[in-house]
């Protein structure tokens, strides 16, 4: 198995798109978490990530310029209980919702798809932190067009119980600039995930992402025992 650092996987694209890691920390003790959006049109880059209460969401940073608020504007990160819903896309609801009906997070996304915006058809990926017996599990998701033909969803959830301290897997919707856009293949990639406060991981994620292309971060540490998080927010547009 390939396990990269975040800083080397980071570089290796100047566009990932949006991006999910998940993972535990190197003393055992934390569930961490981070997703970070990417833009190429002005559209896109008019966002920041604004905390309400233990969700977050997007927002318009100038709203004179949202031209189009579909598949922009949602909630990546909702909280249900003990466990933490974050996704690219308006599929939080779905999960949120559906869970709390005592659906699973695959079968609640059996009901969703892989995003209208034709030709590139971005892929809806999704993740879940679950807090249980003083221990986690996660699970990542994605659900992309096959070949690019709208026709046909390919869905995809990988499924990771105890999971080993001081690693992340990694998702994101791209596999790079292009048109349309490739979208990602294969598994969820292994990361390094360094022995270091909240601080320091949002620095090192944000100080690795393209500097033209990067627009938002989120980060949270989720105690594993008692359920406490920290949560860090960065913004381009400030």
């Amino acid at each position: 198995m390939k396990i990269s650092t975040i800083a080397n996987e980071l570089n290796s694209l100047a566009y990932h798109g949006r991006g999910i890691m998940i993972g535990k920390s190197a003393d055992g003790k934390k569930a961490v978490t981070a997703y970070f959006i990417m833009g190429r049109s002005e559209n896109s880059r008019n966002r920041v990530f604004v905390a309400e209460g233990d969700a977050m969401r997007t927002k318009a940073y100038d709203e004179s310029k949202m031209t189009d608020p579909h598949l922009i504007i949602y909630y990546p990160v909702r909280v249900l209980g003990n466990k933490t819903i974050v996704t690219n896309g308006d599929q939080t609801d779905t999960v949120y919702n559906l869970m709390d009906q005592q659906m699973t997070f695959e079968q609640a996304l059996r009901t969703r798809e892989f995003e209208d915006d034709k030709p590139n058809f971005t892929p809806r990926i999704s993740g879940i932190i679950h807090r249980e017996n003083g221990d986690m599990n996660y699970a990542m998701s994605i659900l992309k067009s096959a070949e690019g033909d709208d026709s046909s969803c390919e869905r995809f959830t990988y499924a990771y119980s105890n999971p080993v301290a001081g690693r992340a897997k990694f998702i994101h919707t791209y596999n790079g600039d292009g048109n349309p856009l490739p979208s990602f293949e294969g598994e969820p990639k292994t990361l390094e995930l360094p022995d270091v406060d909240i601080d320091t991981l949002t620095d090192l994620i944000w100080s690795n992402l393209n500097a033209d292309n990067k627009v938002s971060l989120f980060v949270r540490y989720i105690d594993i025992a008692s359920g406490e998080s920290e949560t860090r927010i960065v913004n381009k547009n400030v």
